[in-house]
């Protein structure tokens, strides 16, 4: 369905289409007239499918017909890449509308702290914010929160696994009881069923592809020894033309040694982890967006919460401890039906863990052989366990634009 069939304000639809957005995704098509008729929603939908659009376009459609006594909406995120990923994409959905905004995160100095004081006191119409940063300004008592509409929670899953459920709760504790209340998350684990029951009043429910990486991902695994892990990074890059790749590692111990790794093979190379100043970190991602930087070997911090487009390639470096964060790993690439190619190394002491994935996703990942002159890897059996591949292969059945796939639309009444 293209947007203007949607009943959005002209200026939105002037904004889409200055940024070349003409269809709505799945997720859109269905979030839109839940959100704009008032309802409180839980969206489960994978990376990649357009679920930032799908809340803030709504919003910034009553923000259009109205006019905003203060801060009309609060989203939560994970992290601050994510809150500043949906501030972006707010000024460019909204270009045309007046509507404003700010991010709210730690990491700042004096100057961005006041900035955000400003926000929460005389009103911006939407505040992205992480949940410790908030709680800070919200514990100064100066947050004039009297008339929020709307309150979003986005990656909820990723907000719970990271300890945030008691933030969370504490914020909810601050906002109007009268609201509209979004929660978006891409997987739907009991533990987010439940702090819905808390915050939602009888939601409408959309599900999405659950779990499934997208269509337009190549996926493939190296089962090899730990310890020739950089060596088989150095056989893959080392005289390629690549233009975008990322590099994902659960540690920060071995991000540095990768970058030592894989530095003087002619790219432009960067590491991302917690321990970077956001300063630096916004720059290596700006540099890596504007293709200066060719590949960024970053911890899961990146894992979510950025969106760039065309990332031919992403490269696990180790399997993650959570066979959903695959999912996000590897839909770094292949985004907005887009192709790319994702590829896992297991060593002996993962073999376990990506069996989970493989059970997750439904279908056997490829493995590859390995290059000449590299250590026979370590054994892979599924039929050591009671997986059961799906019948058709194919990565997940039916799917479109990032992975719409196979979509139901309940209405889910509180217990």
């Amino acid at each position: 369905m293209k947007f203007n069939e949607l009943n959005l304000e002209p200026k939105l639809v002037e904004g889409l289409d200055a940024m070349g957005f003409e269809e709505a995704t799945p997720i859109q098509e269905l979030a839109l007239p839940i959100i704009l008729a008032g309802k409180d929603l839980i969206a489960c939908a994978q990376t990649g499918t357009g679920k930032t659009g799908a809340f803030l376009l709504p919003i910034l459609n009553k923000i259009t017909k109205s006019v905003p006594k203060g801060i009309n909406t609060v989203i939560i995120s994970p992290t601050r890449e994510l809150a500043q990923q949906i501030d972006k994409q707010v000024e460019g959905f909204g270009y045309f509308t007046g509507a404003t905004s700010c991010p709210i995160y730690g990491g700042g100095d004096g100057n961005t702290f006041e900035q955000q004081k400003k926000a929460l006191t005389l009103g911006a119409d939407i505040i992205i914010a992480t949940p410790g940063r908030l709680l800070s300004h919200l514990g100064l008592g100066y947050a004039k929160l009297d008339h929020v509409e709307h309150i979003i929670l986005d990656e909820a899953d990723r907000m719970l696994d990271m300890g945030f459920n008691d933030d969370i709760m504490r914020i909810i504790d601050y906002m109007p009881k009268v609201r509209q209340t979004l929660m978006f998350s891409a997987t739907m684990p009991p533990k987010i069923r439940q702090l819905a029951k808390k915050i939602l009043k009888s939601p409408e429910e959309i599900n999405i592809a659950i779990s499934k990486p997208a269509a337009g991902i190549l996926q493939g695994a190296y089962l090899v020894q730990n310890n020739e892990k950089i060596k088989l990074i150095q056989h893959l890059i080392k005289g390629k033309d690549l233009k975008s790749v990322i590099v994902f590692s659960s540690t920060k111990k071995n991000v540095a040694n990768i970058l030592r790794g894989i530095t003087g093979l002619g790219f432009n190379v960067k590491g991302i982890s917690s321990d970077l100043e956001q300063d630096d970190r916004e720059n290596a991602l700006l540099d890596f967006k504007n293709r200066k930087t060719q590949i960024i070997v970053a911890t899961d911090i990146l894992s979510r919460g950025i969106d760039i487009d065309s990332i031919e390639l992403v490269i696990n470096f180790d399997v993650p401890n959570d066979a959903e964060d695959y999912i996000h790993r590897v839909g770094r690439t292949a985004r907005a039906a887009t192709t790319g190619v994702a590829l896992t190394f297991i060593d002996e002491q993962e073999v376990y863990k990506f069996k989970k994935i493989d059970e997750l996703i439904g279908d056997e990942v490829p493995k590859l052989a390995l290059p000449e002159g590299f250590a026979p890897g370590p054994k892979y059996d599924l039929s050591e366990k009671s997986f059961k591949p799906r019948q058709g292969g194919g990565g997940g059945g039916n799917r479109r634009q990032g992975g719409g796939g196979n979509r139901n639309h309940r209405n889910n009444k509180r217990d």
